[in-house]
């Protein structure tokens, strides 16, 4: 048996979504639930007329009330259901897993990987987890000890201090998990770069590993390049691009730490000293516009800007203030990358306030290449919303 003594039964015509298999059901979908869970139990999800659907965890503090874990509702959800669902994810990698130029990349990816709510990423002989949803925090000792088993790495640091478990109705809390605690510091190897990564007070869990192929993309456009790195973080893009031959890269950064730490990387990697700015990056690069300061290639990264659909409408002229603004420091035939991480900014929005950039910066831009996340933060074709990091290189004429 599954356990599983609630249910959550659907209002009339509400169980397409459910039927195509999209892990979500939000709050304004359900009739009522019978029985009497707790936040964070097993509930089945049935139809109006109590036809059973699939099973999911219910929290009623969240708008996304059920996240769906299996449409078989003969499936039982036990410990032995989790290792499957974790040794999937973990095969799924094996292609990065076995490449020695590579030691850091996601494991698993929340409902991408049929693990709603839990991410898991690798770093060298580091684990760090999140656990973004009341139904796996209640479950994170027993997912835990199975990444131990499974991985045997040095050991597992909790990173639950991001802000979306508050809509959860979940408390911020970061620390060790298991085995040892990892230093402040950890060395990390991608496609043959080296890098020291925070994993204990990093932006996510310490390093942007969703750009690891765009990075390497990127590197290509770089020879003999002068290379302003907006929103630099802790360098990645400029050891990439200093690696590859660049002639100069600006590094500009809101966080003295960050470029600190950036700085440090580069050093790593045996980079000549490349500029570091401290400040806002939009009020620096206007400073370089009216300076007549120019640039080959220009790469923008910046956090997210939209974190709910009301910010939509600032974050989309954030976006096109910050792409006019590089369009007009480039020189003719220069190339820039810009990239959006926000997710509730589709493709087609960001490219729409790209043309826009381009119409006020009276440039004439031409998209090379589509950039997206790499292939260890797949996307679900049922869950488009997996799909978050777009990103574009243009030619700016």
């Amino acid at each position: 048996m599954n356990h599983v003594s609630a249910t959550a039964v659907l209002k009339r015509g509400r169980e397409k979504p459910v039927l195509n298999r999209h892990p979500w059901i939000f709050s304004g979908a359900i009739s009522r639930i019978a029985g009497d869970p707790a936040d964070g139990d097993l509930v089945r999800v049935e139809d109006n007329q109590r036809h059973p659907l699939a099973i999911g965890y219910l929290n009623r503090r969240s708008q996304i009330i059920v996240r769906l874990l299996t449409w078989d509702v003969a499936e039982v959800v036990d410990t032995a259901f989790w290792r499957r669902r974790l040794e999937r994810a973990i095969s799924a990698r094996s292609r990065l897993a076995d490449d020695p130029q590579i030691d850091a990349y996601r494991l698993v990816y929340a409902e991408a990987d049929g693990l709603p709510g839990l991410v898991v990423d690798r770093y060298g002989d580091w684990l760090v987890v999140q656990c973004l949803t009341l139904g796996v925090a209640r479950r994170r000792d027993e997912l835990v000890a199975l990444l131990a088993e499974l991985l045997q790495p040095a050991g597992i640091y909790g990173r639950d201090d991001v802000d979306v478990r508050r809509k959860e109705g979940l408390e911020l809390e970061s620390g060790p998990l298991w085995g040892e605690e990892p230093p402040d510091l950890v060395e990390i190897v991608e496609h043959g770069h080296r890098f020291w990564v925070d994993l204990k007070r990093g932006h996510k869990t310490g390093f942007y590993l969703d750009q690891r192929e765009n990075r390497r993309r990127l590197a290509v456009y770089c020879p003999q390049a002068d290379v302003l790195n907006a929103f630099a973080y802790s360098g990645a893009f400029a050891v990439y691009a200093c690696r590859a031959g660049a002639h100069s890269v600006v590094n500009v950064d809101t966080s003295v730490e960050a470029l600190t730490l950036a700085e440090e990387n580069l050093a790593l990697n045996d980079c000549p000293p490349q500029e570091l700015v401290a400040g806002d990056v939009f009020q620096v690069l206007r400073h370089y516009r009216n300076e007549g300061r120019r640039f080959d290639l220009i790469i923008l990264d910046p956090p997210k800007f939209a974190s709910t659909r009301s910010r939509v409408l600032a974050a989309s002229r954030g976006y096109k203030d910050i792409n006019m603004l590089a369009m007009q420091l480039l020189r003719p035939g220069g190339f820039l990358a810009t990239f959006s991480c926000s997710g509730l900014v589709s493709a087609d929005l960001f490219q729409k306030i790209v043309f826009g950039a381009s119409v006020d910066a009276d440039r004439e831009v031409r998209i090379l290449e589509r950039l997206a996340q790499g292939p260890d933060h797949p996307v679900l074709l049922t869950f488009p919303e997996s799909a978050y990091l777009k990103g574009l290189i243009c030619q700016v004429g």
